[in-house]
């Protein structure tokens, strides 16, 4: 029994998760958050405010944990207001135990929404972090606000890593129309990684995120991706399998992808073990014709008390004693 207990905790989850709009409920002057207020025709009211905080921290407590007794050491999130619903999210009561701290910055997206990497403080050291600007601009010169890519480097269990946290632009307006802004993200990312391969000597490196792109879209499979790079993800999207459900049809649009030397097994380090989309039955709706979608908090302005409209994404690392 002693055996089997060491060697789940042996692994790690690393994770993503797009949270579906955590804002809070005061009006905040400087971003777009009138639809989540009170007297808002969503009627954003604290009481739903905390029922979103008591799923969401449901979600992340069970995240990975049959395969390692904890939460995930690392999970990065998208569609947070601020500081303040990252620190009511990790105090909450089913996440409080694992001692989460996390890293967030404001980014100039006109819906007031950002990234964060939360993690346990236990297991990872931040040495730096910093907001990467997505810079867009429509055929007028005009800037095109969108969300910054997050960037931490950081000792997991004493190994260094670099880690993007990404939420790239949507495809609201058509996904051919707006894939240029997706290839610029990509691009602003793959020069980040490479000027890090200039300084040090293999580094590890996580990309993860809501690109609003499949594995296979140019994106990320021409503009992010090289040889240095491995996205577990693209074996995992079938058409009865994904991370969002849009119009009956699966997507993959959230995603880990880490460097091919998470596939070494010297000690000290981390090496690959596995990856999934978390897509337990108590995140579904359970009947009717969008059974097995994710089940959501808000569908347009109805309200309907769900999770979040996206599935976690993970992977699980071994740390090799």
């Amino acid at each position: 029994m002693m055996e089997k207990t060491t060697t789940k905790h042996s692994y790690h989850t690393v994770a993503f998760y797009n949270l579906e709009n955590l804002f809070d409920t005061v009006d905040d002057k400087n971003v777009l958050d009138n639809d989540f207020l009170p007297e808002a025709d969503r009627n954003w009211t604290p009481k739903r405010y905390e029922k979103k905080l008591y799923k969401l921290s449901s979600a992340i407590a069970s995240l990975g944990a049959d395969e390692t007794d904890n939460a995930p050491v690392l999970i990065g999130v998208a569609e947070v207001e601020n500081k303040k619903v990252l620190t009511d999210l990790i105090a909450t009561e089913k996440l409080q135990k694992f001692d989460y701290d996390f890293v967030h910055y404001n980014s100039p997206d006109e819906r007031g929404i950002d990234v964060g990497l939360l993690y346990q403080k236990g297991h990872f050291e931040v040495t730096h972090s910093e907001s990467i600007p997505i810079l867009l601009y429509n055929e007028e010169g005009v800037r095109d606000f969108t969300r910054d890519t997050l960037y931490v480097k950081g000792l997991l269990h004493g190994e260094d890593v670099h880690i993007f946290v990404n939420h790239w632009s949507s495809r609201r307006d058509g996904a051919g129309e707006t894939a240029h802004k997706r290839i610029k993200a990509a691009q602003v990312v793959r020069e980040k990684i490479e000027a890090i391969q200039d300084t040090e000597f293999d580094p590890h490196i996580i990309v993860m995120g809501d690109f609003n792109d499949n594995p296979t879209d140019e994106s990320i499979n021409k503009y992010l991706m090289s040889a240095d790079l491995y996205n577990p993800m693209e074996k995992l999207l079938t058409l009865y399998k994904g991370s969002l459900n849009y119009k009956g049809e699966w997507n993959l649009f959230d995603q880990v992808i880490f460097s091919t030397n998470f596939f070494n097994y010297k000690k000290g380090t981390h090496s690959f073990a596995s990856a999934d989309i978390f897509d337990d039955h108590f995140l579904t709706n359970w009947k009717g014709r969008y059974e097995g979608t994710p089940f959501r908090t808000y569908a347009g302005r109805k309200y309907l008390g769900g999770y979040s409209d996206h599935f976690p994404v993970y992977v699980k690392l071994k740390f090799n004693k």
